[in-house]
C-alpha cells in the first residue's frame, strides 16, 4: 500500500494517509471528479472536487443549451476542445454516441444535447443564436476537464509534501536583518 506523509507547520507531526491503490484513485477519479479521493478516504476533499468541477461543466452545458460539448473529429474539423472536456470523465462521454448516430445518419438522443452540428451551416446558427454563450459554455466545461485532469493527478499521487528548510540558526535566536 502507498503512503503518504503530511507535514504539518510547526512542531514535526506526521500524519499518513492511506492512498490504497493509487491506479485506483485516479481511474474512479476520472470516471466521476472526486470519486478516487472518495476512494481514498479523503470525503471532504473528493466532494469538494466533485462539487466545483462537475457544477462547472455543467454550468457550461446549460448555458449554451448542451451545444459547447460534442465530438467530432473529420479531415476539415478536429474538435480539439473535446480532448480537454474528456477530462471530466463519463459526463462529457454523451458526446461520443451523440457523434456516432449522426456520423451514422441516425437522429441524436437526449433532443441533441451533446450532439455535433449536422454541417457548418448549423455550427454557424448556434453562434448566431447563442452568441458569446457558446463560446462561455466552452471554455467553462475545458475548464471542468483540465480541472479534473489536476484532480486525478492529486488522487494518483496524494498530498503534497512540504518540509521546513533548516534555517541554520540556534532555536530562539532571530533572524539578523541585513543591512
Amino acid at each position: 500500500m502507498s503512503k503518504a506523509a503530511v507535514v504539518a507547520s510547526g512542531p514535526p507531526v506526521e500524519e499518513t494517509v492511506d492512498l490504497k491503490d493509487p491506479m485506483v484513485a485516479a481511474i474512479l477519479g476520472w470516471l466521476i471528479p472526486g470519486l478516487g479521493h472518495i476512494y481514498q478516504g479523503r470525503t471532504g476533499k473528493g466532494a469538494l472536487f466533485m462539487v466545483c468541477i462537475l457544477s462547472t461543466f455543467f454550468f457550461g452545458l446549460f448555458i449554451s443549451d448542451g451545444k459547447a460539448v460534442y465530438a467530432w473529429w473529420s479531415p476539415d474539423d478536429w474538435r480539439l476542445p473535446y480532448m480537454c472536456q474528456l477530462g471530466v470523465g463519463l459526463p462529457a462521454t454523451p458526446a461520443l454516441v451523440q457523434s456516432y448516430l449522426v456520423r451514422n445518419g441516425r437522429e441524436p438522443l437526449f433532443g441533441g444535447v451533446m450532439a455535433p452540428p449536422a454541417d457548418s451551416r448549423e455550427l454557424d446558427s448556434w453562434y448566431k443564436e447563442l452568441n458569446r454563450y457558446l463560446e462561455l459554455g466552452i471554455v467553462y466545461t475545458m475548464i471542468a476537464g483540465l480541472l479534473n485532469v489536476l484532480a486525478i493527478y492529486d488522487a494518483w499521487g496524494g498530498p503534497v509534501q512540504f518540509e521546513e528548510e533548516p534555517s541554520g540558526k540556534p532555536e530562539g535566536e532571530p533572524a539578523k536583518s541585513g543591512g
